[in-house]
């Protein structure tokens, strides 16, 4: 019997989190959001988790069929700490450091300028709260950001953060994202780089 998880309304990462506890109880369920952003996310976990997917849109409302292969784990067994693992950047604001702003915003875009130059680069970039500002149209550093993601590094944004500011609809580099992900990839990274 399909499992039914009702997330409308719920603010990120509920929805995914409702959809990893369903998992780990039944090996099919249906899961209805009322948001892209929570479809997105709930979508990316599910296929992540190798599931089946399919999307059906009713009015407002998304259900996601989700199915569970049956040799599917949905929490594998992770070390309590990575012994080593990747760099992930992770960025809290559109300036860097505390101080004069107009002084944190040049070196915001020369830092992240200089990224693209040195000899190691982060696996993962993850930006929040006001950093998100620096993945939108018309952002100093867009050209720069978009040359990491071409070179292979993963850039995820905050939805929450891009909804809060109201300027979802102009992200131009990286993927959007919610807590659970970003959460993930932290635990699981070697090295946190934090600006």
């Amino acid at each position: 019997m399909t499992r039914e998880v009702d997330a409308r309304g719920r603010a990120c990462p509920e929805p995914v989190l409702l959809t990893k506890k369903a998992l780990e109880e039944s090996g099919e369920i249906t899961v209805i959001v009322d948001s892209r952003t929570a479809e997105e996310n709930v979508k990316r976990f599910a296929l992540s988790m190798k599931c089946r997917v399919r999307l059906e849109r009713r009015g407002e409302d998304s259900l996601l069929f989700i199915e569970k292969p049956v040799s599917a784990e949905v929490s594998p067994e992770a070390p309590p700490y990575p012994a080593s693992g990747p760099i992930v950047l992770v960025i809290s604001s559109d300036r860097m450091g505390r101080g004069d702003d107009e002084l944190g915003e040049v070196l915001m875009r020369s830092f992240i300028h200089t990224l693209g130059e040195a000899s190691r680069r982060p696996e993962t970039v993850i930006i929040f709260n006001t950093g998100v500002r620096l993945a939108v149209q018309g952002s100093a550093v867009l050209e720069d950001l978009r040359a990491l993601c071409n070179e292979g590094v993963r850039i995820l944004v905050c939805g929450t953060c891009l909804g809060f500011f109201e300027i979802r609809d102009k992200l131009a580099v990286g993927q959007i994202s919610n807590m659970y992900d970003i959460t993930e990839t932290m635990l699981g990274a070697g090295k946190i780089v934090q600006i």
